[in-house]
C-alpha cells in the first residue's frame, strides 16, 4: 500500500487523487480507467500518484473505501431514524425519490463496482462487501431498536429482515438502472415494508 499522508497538504492531495479516479470510474469503467487521466484530472504527477499508491489495483481500492463512505455517509441521517416506523417508511422514500431524480441512472456505485472488480481483485471485493455489510447493520440496528421499544414483536428476527430489507434494495436499484425507471425500486422496497410491517404491534404510522 502507497504512502499515507501525514499532513494536511499530503491528505488533501491523496483526496483529490481519489476523487479524480471515482469520476474518471465512474464515467469510464474501472478497467478503461487509466493512471494519466486521473493523474490530468488531479493535477497531480506520476511520481504523486506512486507515492501515496503502489499502482492502479491500489488506487482502485481506495476508490472503493471512499465509494462505501460516500453512500454510507449520505445516509447518516437516515440511518438514525430508522428506529422507529416513520423513519424506516422516511429512508425508503428517500431512495426511491433520489432514483426519481436521477432517471433510475446510475444505481448502486458500490454494486457498480463490484460488478466491475469483484471477480478480479479480492482485496476490493473484501472492501465492497464490507460497505455492503456496514449497511446491512445499519438496518438491523433500527430494527433491533424497534423491537426494544415494542413498535415490532419479540419474534421478528432483525437479521433475516435486515438482510432481506437490504437484498430487496440492491435488486431494486439494478431493474431501476436498466429500465431507467424508478419504480421497480418503489416496488421492491414496498415489499420490504411490507414484510417487516408484518411483525408490528400497532397499525400507527
Amino acid at each position: 500500500m502507497g504512502v499515507q499522508p501525514t499532513t494536511e497538504r499530503g491528505r488533501r492531495t491523496r483526496e483529490r487523487i481519489v476523487a479524480a479516479a471515482a469520476e474518471v470510474v465512474a464515467q469510464k469503467g474501472a478497467l478503461g480507467a487509466s493512471l494519466d487521466e486521473v493523474g490530468e484530472r488531479a493535477a497531480a504527477s506520476r511520481s504523486q500518484l506512486y507515492h501515496y499508491f503502489d499502482d492502479k489495483s491500489d488506487l482502485l481500492r481506495a476508490v472503493a473505501e471512499s465509494t462505501n463512505e460516500a453512500v454510507l455517509g449520505a445516509q447518516d441521517d437516515l440511518f438514525a431514524g430508522l428506529g422507529t416506523w416513520p423513519g424506516l417508511v422516511r429512508w425508503t422514500d428517500a431512495l426511491v425519490a433520489l432514483q426519481e431524480e436521477r432517471g433510475g441512472v446510475g444505481g448502486c456505485p458500490i454494486a457498480n463496482l463490484l460488478g466491475q472488480l469483484g471477480e478480479r481483485d479480492d482485496e476490493i471485493r473484501a472492501v465492497l462487501s464490507d460497505g455492503f455489510d456496514r449497511w446491512e447493520a445499519s438496518i438491523r440496528a433500527g430494527l433491533t431498536a424497534m423491537v426494544a421499544s415494542g413498535e415490532l414483536r419479540a419474534d421478528a428476527d432483525a437479521d433475516w429482515l435486515a438482510a432481506s430489507t437490504l437484498a430487496s434494495l440492491q435488486g431494486g436499484l439494478i431493474l431501476a438502472q436498466a429500465r431507467r425507471d424508478p419504480l421497480p425500486l418503489r416496488r421492491a422496497l414496498d415489499g420490504a415494508i411490507r414484510l417487516i410491517a408484518t411483525y408490528r404491534t400497532t397499525t400507527k404510522a
